[in-house]
């Protein structure tokens, strides 16, 4: 092992335990600054109150923030990767679209798909 390698890993194990004591200081430090913990209120419904919370609806009788943005945004971000998905699941042949499904491997020509018999070449049955 060179000289170099020594210094690099020695410089690393310095990195890793200054990490480690920067983060276990400010671990301790934070964990007696926290008040007690309340609970809930007995007659309190802790899931309408979560809906009235995510919705943004004041009507819940335990005080939290509205999440409304924060739903509309997984909603919107959801739905990009859902098209997404489906414009990648399309492929190009002789340069039209085809769809990604398949009918079992026959062959469909117009007019006549009932009088032929499914065969084993491929497709997804």
């Amino acid at each position: 092992m060179s000289e170099t390698d020594r210094a690099d890993r020695a410089s690393a194990a310095l990195a890793v335990t200054a990490l480690f004591a920067v983060l276990t200081t400010v671990a301790l430090g934070a964990a007696g600054s926290f008040p007690d913990p309340t609970g809930f209120p007995a007659d309190a419904s802790i899931v309408h109150n979560i809906g009235y919370a995510l919705f943004d609806i004041g009507l819940g009788e335990i005080p939290a923030e509205g999440f409304l943005a924060a739903f509309l945004i997984i909603a919107l971000a959801l739905d990009v990767a859902l098209d997404a998905a489906i414009y990648l699941a399309k492929r190009e042949d002789e340069g039209s679209i085809v769809s990604a499904l398949t009918d079992g491997g026959r062959e469909i020509v117009a007019g006549d798909v009932a009088e032929r018999e499914p065969t084993d070449e491929g497709g997804d049955r």
